[in-house]
């Protein structure tokens, strides 16, 4: 049987038919992808005029911050996310014009335009650029972008007048590191490094999980003493039985489990200081869990740093492995925060703030607390009050934002914030809801059933 080969003709033509509609569709979708590098590039320059019009001395980064939040909030995405786009976007436009009005005009798409420029991203001469860019841009109305990928790096050596050194010299200024939860309890540690660390970091640990599943017991040496006893002769074969059992786990995640142990256990033996103290730090998370599923009586996932959800028997094991808890209680019914103690003594007033903000303030920004400040939204030298009502979590990030940019923000009561953006645009931030379990009335009164929740602290 052959596909489609019973078709009648009628069928052909509408096969016909929609891939000329889906072709169009990704014309338009990326000529209004152009169209939003050109918006966000112009937001950038507007932010570039104002800091030189009035000389400020960090060179327009805070005025870039100011339009950023502005778009974000009103787009409903973090902030650091579209100023990160602005100046993709910069670069695209100003960088290579040729293959953003090629995309504009739905020649190529966005993922086209994208290996094109990272692949001509060092090529310093306009001229050059642009030449490049007309002979990419031809291959790439053909190809897709894999074999588009492909050629560009070869064309771009064409045009590179750096050597590889030099650009090596400036890509290791990139290397980064970076955390992205992808649901269901798992998250992904992407790391950008220089290739010779990154494949022999991945060589070796791929060498350390073969070992563990081909392992074979080492021959125990010859006993000198012959009259040992049997029963040590039957421990040794067992212990050489457990031994040579071949582990269960797929080479992947061995890997995965040999990387996490070492980076969690690991010294840095080439940057730790005399007395190692960086092999001294730990790493430590907070969770916050209802404590009917610490109880086992429900199955509400827990929270890993009050934003990815984790799976109950992960949380219960931090949880008891804590030295120390923060009690959460929240209404049964709506769920509202009522208090926050302690069973051991400490600052109340910033464990209460911490239950109830949960992240930084600001609108789409999802820092959590351990990685803020807690600000006094009307400054305590003009008279604000160190009180709940008065405070909350800004990451540094947007607690400069705050006082070097006209953004205000207001208290609006019940932990809601007003903020107004330069445009005179307000935005509402309103505190989550801490991941707590509600009842209806049907459930008042039944046994072993209390509500709140117990956070652990950073262990």
């Amino acid at each position: 049987m052959t596909a489609l080969a019973d078709a009648t003709l009628e069928q052909v033509d509408a096969l016909a038919a929609l891939t000329e509609t889906l072709v169009e569709v990704e014309r338009t979708i990326s000529r209004l992808q152009a169209a939003r590098d050109g918006i966000l590039a112009v937001g950038s320059r507007l932010a570039l005029q104002v800091a030189e019009q009035a000389e400020h001395p960090d060179h327009g980064e805070m005025s870039a911050r100011t339009v950023a939040a502005e778009f974000a909030a009103a787009l409903r995405i973090s902030d650091r996310t579209v100023q990160r786009r602005m100046a993709d976007a910069t670069w695209l436009v100003e960088r290579f014009p040729l293959v953003w009005e090629a995309q504009g005009e739905g020649r190529i798409s966005a993922a086209h335009a994208r290996v094109v420029c990272e692949a001509g991203e060092h090529l310093d001469d306009a001229a050059s650029r642009a030449a490049y860019s007309a002979q990419m841009i031809a291959f790439a109305e053909t190809e897709a972008p894999s074999r588009v990928a492909r050629m560009a790096r070869r064309v771009a050596e064409r045009f590179q007048p750096r050597s590889i050194d030099e650009r090596h010299r400036d890509a290791r200024k990139k290397r980064s590191l970076w955390v992205k939860d992808v649901g269901d309890g798992m998250s992904q540690l992407g790391m950008l490094g220089p290739s010779a660390l990154v494949h022999g970091a991945f060589d070796r640990l791929t060498q350390m999980a073969r070992s563990m599943q081909q392992h074979e017991p080492e021959q125990q040496p010859q006993q000198e003493q012959e009259q040992e006893q049997e029963q040590e002769q039957e421990q040794e074969q067992e212990q050489e039985q457990v031994q040579g059992q071949a582990d269960p786990r797929t080479l992947a995640q061995l890997r995965n489990d040999l990387a996490f142990d070492l980076l969690l256990t690991g010294a840095p033996l080439g940057h730790d200081r005399p007395g190692g103290s960086l092999a001294a730090i730990r790493g430590s998370v907070s969770i916050t869990v209802p404590v009917t599923t610490l109880m086992g009586v429900d199955t509400t996932p827990a929270e890993l740093n009050g934003r990815v959800p984790i799976d109950p028997v992960t949380a219960r094991r931090l949880a008891g492995a804590a030295s120390g808890w923060d009690r959460v209680l929240t209404h049964p019914v709506t769920g509202a925060l009522l208090a926050v103690d302690r069973y051991r003594p400490g600052p109340d007033l910033r464990r209460h703030l911490r239950a109830r903000d949960q992240r930084c303030r600001f609108p789409t920004c999802g820092y959590p607390p351990a990685d803020c400040d807690i600000d006094h939204h009307h400054d305590a030298a003009l008279g604000g009050a160190t009180a709940e009502s008065n405070l909350g979590h800004l990451c540094r990030r947007h607690h400069m934002l705050k006082h070097h940019s006209p953004w205000t923000v207001e208290p609006l009561g019940d932990g809601v914030y007003a903020w107004t953006g330069p445009s005179g645009k307000t935005y509402i931030d309103r505190a989550p809801r801490p991941n707590t379990v509600t009842f209806g009335e049907e459930d008042e009164g039944r046994e072993g059933v209390g509500a709140g929740v117990i956070t652990a602290p950073p262990f």
